[in-house]
């Protein structure tokens, strides 16, 4: 048996290993996200084997692996190996073009072995290519999952990373030298950021036309509203999730969103993918129990929010549009939910309050962006088609959006539809100077550079946005239960 010490040579695996990230999956998302119709030709690619499919998406998708999340520790232990002279070889089930680039820039490899069009490099084929190449146990394998388990049992040290236990007790049961790296268990606490937890808030707006018909104490209605406030809620996760999951290299250029579960590796490509198959099938499972109409809605607001995903957001303007309507269609979908008839009025208060929000978001992305690259005047948004030029025009269309709201809140005030609703209706012209410093000191603060890319999570947080909110709901009560 040769000798477990340093003159072994150094295999490493590529996949969850080197990198908490698995390439022939975000291979897979970015070919679908670049060529969505060659889901069509999947199945043909996969029977004519895995290698046959990992090559023809590695036709479709160029990665970038210099922004890979890899594993601090592998690359600390493969420094380590050539330090003491030892061979270092990257072996790996991912497609050669992906593994040569990983080898180009890490440097750190004195060998690339790695699936090829006609030969796919993972369980017991990699174990037979090493046994060729090094000999009974004469390689030391570093790796993580149960596909690796024939490798290290050829294997004259082993080294697991972020293996399941089941895994870890295994390779420890061959009696040979080994090491593990444990990793850190997906808490519960990382889901719910993948989920995106905080922004079910913008679910609320289900509720807008239960409360301006007055309809609050149905509690029917309010019942079928709070059914349509989950639906939704677990369809836009799974619909963020998705969004994620095909943003994922250039969420790991941006300096906040490269910490984001799915681009950190915090969770995996393919966790994602399960989690939001679930997602959906919950929310249109619980989207049963209401009317077909709400299903409709629900279902246009998937399509809507997956083609904004997939094409729409690089459109400029059309993307705020798009934006806009998706929260003007949750006050949609609730009215539908409650089996309440829509108001024109609050039909074009959402329109224009919306795309002042979805202006504002826009407008803050391109604020922090251009702190970044201050001494370039025009930087643009990967994958957008706004750059920091556009920063005035966006600022006015935002402002005068918001300003618009205002007006037709002020011609709704004075309509007819009001003196069935309110024994009060003049009191209701306090929440328009309310609407005004809201919406004038919202584009001061983006403008300064003070916004969170999303204005709902700011204004969640915002002890002013509490306090016009707080301060409308009285003047509400009051004008539905003060006679002047």
């Amino acid at each position: 048996m040769p000798d477990s010490g340093p003159a072994l040579p150094l295999c490493i695996d590529l996949d969850g290993t080197l990198t908490h990230t698995d390439l022939s999956v975000e291979s897979l998302l970015m070919a679908l996200r670049n060529a969505p119709w060659i889901v069509f030709l999947l199945p043909a690619w996969l029977i004519r084997g895995k290698a046959h499919l990992k090559s023809r998406l590695s036709d479709y998708a160029d990665l970038d692996v210099s922004v890979l999340p890899y594993h601090a520790d592998v690359i600390a232990l493969v420094s380590e190996a050539r330090a003491e002279q030892r061979r270092t070889i990257l072996v790996t089930g991912s497609h050669q073009k992906y593994a040569e680039q990983v080898g180009r820039h890490l440097g750190i490899f004195d060998e690339i072995m790695a699936t090829r069009a006609d030969y796919n490099l993972t369980g017991a084929n990699k174990a037979r290519a090493l046994h060729e190449r090094f000999g009974d146990q004469g390689f030391e394998y570093i790796a993580n999952g149960t596909v690796d388990l024939p490798v290290w049992q050829l294997a004259g040290a082993s080294v697991t990373v972020n293996a399941p236990r089941d895994v870890v007790k295994k390779v420890g049961l061959l009696g040979r030298p080994h090491k593990d790296i444990p990793g850190s268990p997906t808490s519960a606490r990382t889901w719910l950021k993948a989920i995106r937890i905080h922004q079910w808030a913008k679910n609320a707006l289900l509720f807008v036309p239960l409360i301006t018909a007055h309809e609050i104490q149905n509690t029917a209605a309010f019942f079928a509203v709070f059914i349509a406030f989950l639906c939704f809620g677990l369809c836009a996760s799974a619909t963020y999730i998705v969004n994620d999951l095909f943003d994922l290299e250039s969420d790991r250029y941006h300096a906040r969103k490269k910490k984001r579960p799915f681009a950190s590796g915090a969770i995996s490509a393919k966790g994602g993918i399960i989690g939001a198959v679930l997602l959906l099938g919950s929310g249109f499972g619980l989207a049963l129990m209401l009317p077909p109409a709400f299903q409709l809605a629900l279902g246009a607001y998937i399509v809507s929010t997956l083609l904004y995903s997939f094409r729409l957001k690089k459109v400029a303007s059309l993307d705020v549009l798009i934006l806009a309507g998706l929260y003007t269609l949750r006050v949609i979908a609730g009215a539908f939910a409650a089996g309440i008839t829509l108001s024109f009025w609050l039909l074009a208060f959402s329109m224009f309050i919306f795309l002042c929000l979805a202006l504002v978001k826009r407008v803050a992305e391109l604020i922090e962006l251009q702190k970044r690259g201050a001494n370039n005047p025009s930087v643009e948004i990967r994958g957008r088609e706004y750059s920091t030029q556009d920063i005035p025009i966006l600022q006015t269309m935002g402002a005068a959006s918001g300003y618009l709201a205002v007006l037709v809140l002020a011609l709704y005030i004075n309509s007819a539809e009001v003196l069935e609703l309110y024994h009060s209706p003049e009191i209701l012209w306090l929440i328009a100077p309310l609407l005004l410093l809201w919406v004038t000191r919202l584009w001061i603060v983006t403008t300064r550079g003070y916004m969170d890319e999303d204005p709902i999570f700011f204004a969640i947080k915002d002890p002013e946005t509490w306090i016009t909110a707080v301060m409308t709901g009285a003047i509400l009560a009051a004008a539905t239960l003060v006679t002047l």
